[in-house]
């Protein structure tokens, strides 16, 4: 039941407009005036507002701005009874859905009311739709350290505060970013991410503050750089260890003074942008051996969230893996394996030093390489965490990734896709070897489709050979 509320400083017309919503099965609450209005918009959660214009203690207009820097997507419908067009037209800039002049026409109100109704619904639909485009996978785990992690997202997410997180390669500090954007009021403005690490230090400024055309050799056409683009929503630097001093003075200035200015430019361009950073090293280090701005440093480190290694929060290893396996086996369009408890036993012993990413990539080999059950045995034999020390077991099923010595020929591989596509194509050969060519067995034994194995075979250019 959609819940409404009346803001009118008469009472006969609060009474007339909450009988005829309540006859429509309308949840109706009502205020005679708009500062308590806005006070119960705050407490309580409205799908909808019908507030009238000309009120005392607070006009409608600014209960209508002020509710909706509160909540941006509730729908208010303005009432008056002076109604001009002027009126109607500075309602409607300021945010409202429609105006409607006293004495309200019964059907036009109830047609009003329920178009407001299905566009809150649509909005909300919308950003949940958004969000799933958005593959923000959610943070796994139980243990104390991750509940911290979620508890201070939940508090920080909807302030302003910037943010430094810190962790290992591969722990997930993305993640954290990516969910302290979701839930904060920015959440609809875009997040624009920059890995400081990735980009040559004599392009980091432009990269970050854009450029005029002709302000150096290969600069044919202005740039807008990433702070501008992020503009009214949030900026994530990543790896921001690795960011040369002089783009660390310029970041300074622009979070002190909320303006930057593009290279070879003159003209201060305002940003209303907040910045969340993250790193692997440690910058109390990076300060003492000049590598970092200790002022940049304190302005950056209002709110830390560190990132804990995998190995330190191994009873989260469990979920992790479950949500990774159901996930992939979706994504190759083939039934969801199973990991036996010696699997995810061995899992939880590994070292780990590529951290969650590594995990991610641990789990869709196993489910290339194994049968319908990952064993502890699979584990060992396809897990290679120190580079080769444990995958020796693998190679007797699949002896072409072994060199003419016995060790991995890796060098033959471009990229991972190449060896996943090979050591697919090896794993596929061998089962239909070991069920004598048997299609429909080959199949029930790997848990794919007949028609998804037909299709492998001819993507392989696999053929029977005959004696």
């Amino acid at each position: 039941m959609a819940k409404l509320l009346i803001i009118d400083d008469e009472r006969a017309i609060r009474s007339t407009l909450r009988e005829i919503l309540e006859y429509e099965n309308y949840d109706v609450e009502d205020i005679d005036n708009g500062v308590d209005g806005l006070e119960l918009i705050k407490k309580k959660k409205f799908d909808l507002v019908l507030c009238d214009i000309k009120m005392n203690r607070m006009d409608g207009m600014e209960v209508l701005e002020q509710a909706l820097a509160y909540s941006p997507d509730l729908p208010f419908i303005m009432i008056s009874g002076h109604g001009t067009v002027e009126t109607a037209i500075e309602a409607s800039k300021k945010g409202a859905f429609d105006f409607i002049s006293k004495p309200p026409d019964l059907n036009r109100l109830l047609i009003t009311v329920r178009n407001a109704l299905d566009r809150g619904t649509l909005v909300t639909e919308t950003k949940v739709l958004k969000r799933k485009a958005s593959k923000t996978r959610d943070i796994l785990g139980s243990s104390e350290s991750i509940n911290k992690i979620k508890e201070t997202i939940e508090r920080v997410a909807p302030t302003e505060a910037r943010v430094l997180i810190t962790g290992a390669n591969g722990s997930g500090k993305e993640l954290v970013a990516r969910w302290l954007h979701e839930k904060s009021q920015r959440a609809d403005s875009p997040l624009i991410e920059v890995n400081c690490a990735a980009i040559p230090s004599e392009l980091i400024e432009s990269e970050l503050f854009g450029h005029e055309k002709g302000s150096f050799t290969s600069a044919v056409k202005q740039r807008i750089g990433k702070f501008e683009l992020a503009n009214g929503g949030t900026l994530f630097l990543d790896e921001i260890g690795d960011m040369s001093l002089s783009a660390q003075a310029k970041v300074l200035r622009a979070l002190q003074e909320h303006k930057i200015t593009r290279v070879g430019g003159e003209k201060e361009q305002e940003v209303n942008v907040r910045v969340l950073a993250a790193t692997n090293k440690d910058l109390l280090k990076e300060i003492e051996d000049g590598n970092f701005r200790m002022d940049l440093y304190h302005r950056l480190n209002v709110i830390n969230i560190h990132v804990p290694h995998l190995t330190e929060r191994i009873e989260d290893i469990p979920v992790i893996a479950q949500n990774f396996l159901e996930e992939i086996c979706r994504d190759y369009g083939m039934p969801v394996k199973t990991i036996s408890d010696e699997g995810m036993v061995a899992l939880q012993r590994l070292p780990w030093s590529g951290n969650v990413r590594e995990l991610h990539n641990m789990i869709e080999r196993l489910i290339i390489l194994s049968d319908k059950v990952i064993t502890g045995h699979d584990v060992t034999a396809f897990a290679n965490p120190g580079g080769g020390t444990n995958i020796g077991a693998a190679h007797s099923l699949h002896p072409a990734v072994v060199s003419s010595n016995g060790t991995p020929d890796y060098e033959k591989f471009n990229n991972f896709q190449d060896y996943k596509d090979h050591a697919e194509r090896e794993f596929i050969k061998f089962k239909l070897e070991k069920n004598n060519w048997n299609v429909s067995k080959t199949a029930d034994d790997i848990d794919i489709q007949r028609s998804h194995l037909y299709s492998k075979i001819e993507k392989f250019g696999l053929k029977r050979v005959t004696e």
